[in-house]
């Protein structure tokens, strides 16, 4: 099949978080299928300073609600693929990748980029059997490629997918600030004239894939649809859960260019020494029996700070170290820098982001803790299994589906449901007591999840079996 995949970010051309993964991973995975698969991104400043690339095409020009858009069209081999990048400086030329300031909006250039996207298609000649869409940055294409005169001939026979990596984010904004739509146009998802994207890509994507299973039945409630559960709910039986893959290559324990030694399933020797090099890394006392639980996130509310937040300094009553790595609020990072002061040689809170120190808190740590409010898939999880690091997660979206608790046949780590303070107290010293007096059970459980994978294959093969089916 051809298939258009329009995405805001791939790994090793720009990336901001876990979307990049998924930009650059499932497209290799479904051309390994054998399926023909061409990215189209924005031209960031980033991607035009580090790229340099010649023009790929004559200009285009869209001309749309009495404005004229004319933009270049940059191709790049990208694994074997096809990336084409719509140059819109006036939109894309910054130092960042999503707006900060009123200037531009986001919807703005998003909008644009959608559209825009959809050209350098039919401008490169590529009539794709399938469109598929990410988040609420690209989902307008869905609604273009039925509803613009500009695109609806040459789409005709597409069929339209779009994932849904975290449905808290729906590229709202006023009609004002998007001038390539125009306001009365019909059949967008409006409110107060203001447009929300992602639920107007709901309205008319052919499927719907939420990245876990959960996450898909979580979306089609009130409390865990962050406010699209009413076109969920009317578009339930063309929604489809795909869980995300983990690379395998770039975590795995036994050729990880970050960590202090190399070990595996069969030979756990080399993660005493990675325990060892992460203590003496981030100052922590050097203590080969004290537990490490380690974090790596974006210090927010979503990742579970408010149930974590106010029973620290009871974690700390314990012997245990904790090692934090993140940026996120500024509230909560203020408090966990005043928690590392009061405790530094237990407690350890890197206000950064670098996959190096990443690295060595999943080889180091014994615990990798996630007790999030919502978690769409996760993967931090499935790194922690790979590299023998306990998890202890909250039992929602791709982390109920990905961790089965130690207490159940399969179990692969610790999980609590409630969202409290308390029930998260619990678990964690559910897991520090087990530690303590069942080491045994708890390294079968940790030999269980080494073995365990959750492959970009799997998840590119039910992407196809969604695009040639329903």
């Amino acid at each position: 099949m051809k298939i258009l995949f329009l995405i805001s970010e791939v790994e090793d051309i720009v990336k901001t978080g876990g979307l990049a993964d998924v930009g650059k991973a499932l497209p290799i995975a479904l051309s390994e299928l054998g399926h023909d698969v061409k990215i189209v991104l924005p031209y960031y400043k980033a991607a035009a300073d580090s790229l340099k690339l010649a023009n790929a095409t004559p200009q285009q020009i869209i001309y749309t609600n009495g404005h004229s858009y004319a933009f270049n069209i940059k191709e790049l081999n990208f694994n074997g693929i096809s990336v084409y990048f719509v140059d819109y400086p006036e939109y894309f030329n910054n130092d960042k990748l999503y707006s900060d300031d009123s200037k531009v909006s986001n919807a703005e250039k998003f909008t644009f980029f959608s559209l825009a996207a959809l050209k350098t298609a039919e401008a490169v000649s590529f009539k794709p059997d399938i469109l598929h869409t990410n988040d609420w940055h690209t989902s307008m294409a869905c609604y273009f490629a039925k509803h613009s005169p500009l695109t609806y001939n040459y789409f005709a026979h597409t069929k339209s997918v779009l994932t849904i990596h975290n449905a808290a984010f729906q590229g709202t904004d006023n009609l004002i600030n998007i001038p390539s739509i125009d306001p009365t146009s019909p059949g967008m998802y409006v409110e107060n004239n203001h447009l929300n994207m992602l639920k107007t890509g709901l309205l008319y994507a052919d499927n719907i894939c939420p990245v876990s299973t959960t996450y898909a039945q979580e979306i089609a409630t009130p409390l865990g649809s962050h406010g699209i559960d009413d076109v969920i709910r009317q578009r339930i039986n063309i929604v489809e859960g795909v869980l995300n893959g983990c690379d395998y290559e770039q975590w795995d324990p036994s050729s990880d260019e970050f960590i202090a030694a190399h070990y595996s399933v069969d030979d756990m020797s080399g993660k005493a020494a990675c325990k060892e090099d992460l203590q003496k890394t981030f100052g922590l006392k050097l203590d080969s029996k004290t537990p490490i639980i380690g974090m790596v996130c974006r210090t927010t509310l979503q990742k579970g700070f408010g149930y974590l937040m106010p029973i620290i300094a009871d974690i700390l009553k314990h012997n245990v170290q904790v090692a934090l790595v993140g940026t996120g609020q500024k509230d909560i990072t203020e408090q966990l820098h005043q928690i590392a002061n009061a405790h530094p040689k237990q407690f350890v809170f890197v206000e950064d982001f670098k996959p190096d120190f990443a690295h060595k808190v999943e080889a180091g740590a014994d615990f990798f803790l996630m007790p999030s409010e919502f978690e769409p898939c996760g993967l931090n999880q499935m790194y922690s299994l790979a590299y023998g690091t306990t998890p202890i997660v909250r039992g929602i979206g791709g982390l109920k589906d990905t961790i089965v608790d130690i207490n159940e046949p399969q179990g692969t780590g610790f999980v609590f449901d409630q969202p409290t303070p308390e029930a998260l107290l619990s678990v964690v010293r559910r897991a520090l007591l087990v530690r303590l007096e069942d080491s045994e059970k708890l390294q079968t459980v940790i030999k269980r999840g080494m073995q365990k994978k959750f492959t970009w294959k799997e998840a590119a093969d039910k992407y196809v079996n969604i695009y040639q089916h329903k």
